[in-house]
């Protein structure tokens, strides 16, 4: 069961958008369901998250709306502002809705690092751990230490990494503090991490074999059992097409043994969203 484990949809102009902005032509329209399944057809995909990207409850409701009628989308990944005095009771009503399986502050545009850590956002933190909703963590190396506190102070909180914290493919000169940093908080075992958004932080001379070895970091040390497969669809278009990162995560999992291939591609997605 191949579970695409982060896609995005939006509509331009609606559910409180504010980007992709008119100076990204590939992705400057709307992307609605029609498209993710043309996107993946002929792949087995068995189920999608569908994970937010506008920083606006409207846009929460209307991914929840789309879930709802389509099949494909097995899970979503919301928002809400969790520094809100009313952030716990919106929380509770999210959780009553069957797909709504997490939450996403935008932890990256924000001006303070630490604001996960923040004590107005305590107790929207556990009204989600209270009732088993994953924090999906959009976050940058300099970020993780603070994510690692966090792990540590809500342990039955899962929070899952996105995109493998960005690596900085393009500046090499600072991926051996991402190497550490990625490291020191898998040591958590309440964190999880998505092979997903790589190459898009890849600078355009790079090839594609650069991202060999920053996907053989993020499986030495979270394993196979807390590594999902995500195709970041549509932003992973501003390098290449749904197929060929699908593609390319077929080659990188050759050789490797047949249960790291079903973790990967699905069963880690399955377990800790809890499709």
């Amino acid at each position: 069961m191949i579970i695409d484990a982060h896609q995005h949809l939006w509509r331009i102009g609606q559910n409180g958008h504010e980007w992709p902005t008119p100076d990204l032509d590939g992705l400057y329209r709307d992307f609605v369901p029609d498209d993710l399944t043309s996107a993946c057809a002929g792949l087995d995909i068995a189920g999608t998250v569908l994970v937010q990207s506008q920083p606006c409850d409207a846009d929460t409701d209307w991914m929840l709306e789309i879930a709802a009628a389509t099949p494909l989308i097995k899970g979503v990944v919301g928002w809400s502002d969790l520094a809100a005095p009313d952030a716990p009771g919106r929380i509770v009503e999210l959780a009553q809705t069957p797909k709504l399986k997490g939450l996403r502050p935008m932890l990256q545009g924000l001006p303070e690092d630490d604001w996960i850590l923040r004590d107005a956002v305590q107790p929207a933190l556990a009204a989600m751990a209270a009732h088993d909703l994953t924090f999906d963590a959009l976050v940058f190396t300099r970020h993780l230490p603070f994510i690692d506190a966090l792990a540590k102070q809500y342990t039955a909180l899962s929070i899952i990494i996105d995109h493998g914290a960005k690596p900085p493919l393009s500046q090499p000169q600072d991926m051996a503090q991402w190497r550490e940093s990625i490291a020191r908080i898998a040591e958590n075992a309440n964190v999880s991490c998505k092979l997903s958004g790589l190459l898009t932080e890849m600078a355009k001379e790079q090839a594609e074999d650069i991202l060999t070895p920053c996907a053989d970091h993020l499986l030495a040390v979270f394993g196979a059992e807390r590594l999902m497969w995500g195709s970041d669809w549509p932003v992973v278009l501003l390098k290449t097409d749904y197929r060929n990162w699908f593609d390319w995560t077929g080659h990188w999992l050759d050789g490797k043994p047949d249960s790291a291939r079903i973790d990967i591609m699905g069963e880690t997605a399955r377990r800790i969203y809890r499709l």
